[in-house]
């Protein structure tokens, strides 16, 4: 990695699946000392990281600044969007605390849908048409106004990754604008909404370091939003993804490089937007070329679960260079394994689930070569492991190829039952061997 590893204590901040991946990853750096957690009541984070000793709360910066000073952190990864967008960075950057994570300003690009998309369009960035409405009658109005049936309807806040609704009439486009801004499924995250035009092609995530001046992007993603085999069902926060995606070539990528990437970079330097952190640019490949569907700003997940078994090297002093302006001196590199990972959801996810359910068999799991497990929504009781979220467990096959990795996942799948247990069974099956298909 880079010139000097000295020891590194280093605090996660986040309680879920992406975050254990993280946290995992992080253990397993040379340089980590000290690893801390804002969520032990994660088992999976609770098994590699130390909990702060009190309950964590985005607004109580002052507190983790406290923490950080206290225990000598030496950096703070930041995994979810909730804290970027409230400042979190903003505050410990002023203490002199090294953050991987983006600032407010910055978090904007997710945290503001309407405001990314007028960033995009200053910076001729591709990305699909689209309105942002403000009230039900102007969405309404403009719905009724299109020539074309299919759209999709977006509240412009964070709504933990569901706020996304593709509609293939102008009845559901409708429907969606009264969930969203009627009857506030997404609180104050649907107060605007933007309705974009449906854009067709296979979706790819890429991943970027951004250190201010510089970035370095990661293997390619493939995530899968619906909830149901053949892309079918409503979209959730992902339900499966695997690493390496071969979905774009070198002449594609380049056109990333030069269409998006570079004019995201130097838009926020004309803005002084201080960004060091990774950026997502979640892309659809379309006829005319790749468009962004959206920017976020945090690993994303379960992405980031099926990146993390790929880097090698010291994690800890890659995103260390990065929240640091130095990623020009920083050494990373991937191994050749190929990552499958499959989402367990609760019964009713995205919708109401249940929680509090024994999950057996995490052991027998566990044991499944070239298989690990990250805990998204669990937590632990009097005697079992029991479900606390919509998205319970990620399972990750790794393997020589992605038939192995595969193969490798779904068997460990097979293994752990809870009542309710939702998965897909097609995870990478696009880019899987037809014999190996489940």
């Amino acid at each position: 990695m880079s010139t000097r590893s000295e020891p590194l204590n280093i605090l996660i901040v986040g309680g879920g699946g992406r975050e254990h991946a993280l946290a995992w990853r992080l253990r397993n750096s040379k340089s980590t000392s000290r690893l801390f957690t804002t969520h032990p009541d994660n088992p999976g984070l609770a098994s590699v990281a130390k909990p702060m000793g009190f309950e964590f709360n985005p607004k109580e910066a002052y507190r983790v600044e406290q923490f950080c000073k206290k225990e000598s952190v030496g950096l703070v990864v930041i995994g979810p969007e909730a804290p970027l967008a409230a400042g979190l960075a903003d505050a410990l950057t002023k203490a002199a605390i090294p953050v991987f994570g983006p600032s407010k300003e910055g978090a904007k690009l997710e945290s503001d849908k309407a405001w990314a998309k007028n960033f995009m369009r200053a910076a001729s960035i591709p990305t699909a048409e689209a309105r942002v409405c403000e009230s039900v009658e102007a969405a309404r109005a403009y719905i009724d106004s299109r020539e074309v049936e299919a759209m999709v309807v977006k509240a412009s806040g964070l709504a933990a990754g569901k706020g996304v609704m593709v509609c293939d009439t102008k009845a559901e486009a409708r429907d969606a604008i009264d969930r969203i801004m009627l009857k506030r499924e997404f609180a104050e995250a649907g107060d605007k909404v933007l309705i974009e035009e449906r854009l067709k092609g296979p979706e790819v995530s890429v991943f970027a370091l951004i250190d201010g001046r510089s970035a370095a992007v990661l293997d390619l993603c493939q995530d899968h939003k619906r909830l149901s085999d053949g892309d079918t069902g409503p979209n959730t926060g992902g339900m499966g993804a695997y690493c390496p995606a071969p979905i774009l070539d070198a002449k594609t990528m380049d056109t990333v490089h030069r269409q998006v990437l570079i004019p995201t970079l130097d838009a926020l330097r004309r803005m002084e937007i201080d960004y060091k952190g990774v950026l997502y640019i979640g892309l659809m490949l379309t006829h005319a070329g790749p468009k962004v569907l959206e920017f976020n700003v945090r690993f994303g997940d379960p992405e980031c679960q099926a990146l993390m078994p790929r880097i090698t090297g010291d994690f800890a002093q890659l995103l260390l260079a990065t929240a640091t302006g130095k990623l020009h001196e920083a050494e990373w590199d991937t191994n050749d394994l190929h990552t499958c990972c499959v989402v367990l959801a609760s019964g009713g996810y995205p919708e109401k689930h249940t929680t509090g359910v024994p999950i057996h068999g995490l052991e027998d799991a566990a044991a499944v070569e070239g298989v690990h497990i990250f805990h998204a929504g669990t937590k632990r009781s009097a005697s079992d492991i029991v479900t606390a979220g919509g998205r319970v467990l990620n399972i990750v096959g790794t393997g020589a190829s992605l038939d192995q990795a595969r193969k490798r996942a779904y068997d460990a799948c097979d293994k752990i039952t809870f009542v309710g247990k939702t998965f897909r069974t097609d995870i990478a099956a696009s880019a899987a061997s037809p014999v190996a298909i489940r």
